[in-house]
């Protein structure tokens, strides 16, 4: 983790962002030697097609699934209703 002033963010933004962007790093800024805030990366995030890709098998066959989903709303309506109400 690299700690800047916020004068050397003011005179190296791009630089700083794009360092953030490429590389990953995470920047502490820095005011009167204090921490004032951190420019840091978002967290990676991945669809469930992603998070499963790796399964050798699937979990669920088309059919579970679909009798699994209609389970799941057994109950439940589709309308959209008032919960205040």
């Amino acid at each position: 983790m690299r700690t800047i002033t916020a004068t050397e963010l003011t005179r190296n933004t791009r630089e700083i962002l794009d360092r953030v962007a490429t590389r990953g790093e995470t920047v502490t800024i820095e005011r009167n030697h204090t921490m004032i805030a951190q420019i840091m990366p978002p967290q990676q995030t991945m669809t469930a097609d992603q998070a499963l890709a790796g399964l050798a098998f699937p979990i669920l066959t088309p059919e579970q699934a679909k009798a699994w989903l209609q389970e799941s709303k057994d109950g439940f309506g589709d309308t959209v209703r008032d919960p205040w109400a």
